[in-house]
């Protein structure tokens, strides 16, 4: 029974330390891969934004990545064909947060509408992958929940930990 016991926890321990250095991981790409210099927001503090007011969610993804899955009541607004009259709608003391797979697109996009003169706009640390990672719900073309997210890339995907991996 010890022996049994003490497999079990050294399976669990192993597991977390696991997971917490595939974390630990992601995080040191991300501290290379994005700029910091742009305002970002985590993931609970979106949640936390949403829930006591309008926060727009714009998604920096090419359409493809985009029909697949992101977040609710986000819109595309792209990357490589970003404009900035895709959000004049948007008044430009608003809270927005931007994302797309990882938060490199989305933290240029967060430069342009800074420079733009758009005052709360923020990069969602670790975009999309994040999210689901954490459990979060994403939704397809249709407003359908799914479990289907793009991840930009075969190389990509080994950041996502739930959901079923498009490429």
């Amino acid at each position: 029974m010890k022996r049994l016991f003490f497999i079990i926890f050294s399976v669990l321990i192993g597991t977390s330390a696991y997971s917490q250095s595939k974390d630990a991981e992601f995080d040191k790409m991300l501290d290379k891969l994005i700029d910091f210099n742009v305002p970002t927001i985590t993931v609970d503090h979106l949640k936390a934004k949403q829930k006591r007011g309008k926060v727009y969610l714009l998604d920096a993804r090419e359409a493809s990545e985009y029909n697949v899955s992101h977040l609710p009541d986000a819109k595309r607004v792209g990357y490589d064909d970003f404009k900035l009259s895709s959000v004049k709608h948007i008044p430009k003391s608003a809270t927005i947060v931007i994302y797309c797979t990882v938060g490199y697109r989305s933290g240029k996009v967060v430069e342009k509408l800074r420079k733009a003169g758009y005052t709360k706009v923020y990069n969602l640390h670790g975009s999309i992958f994040e999210w689901v990672n954490q459990g979060n719900k994403v939704v397809n073309s249709k407003g359908q929940t799914t479990t289907r997210v793009h991840t930009y890339s075969k190389e990509w995907a080994k950041w996502l930990k739930r959901g079923k991996k498009v490429y």
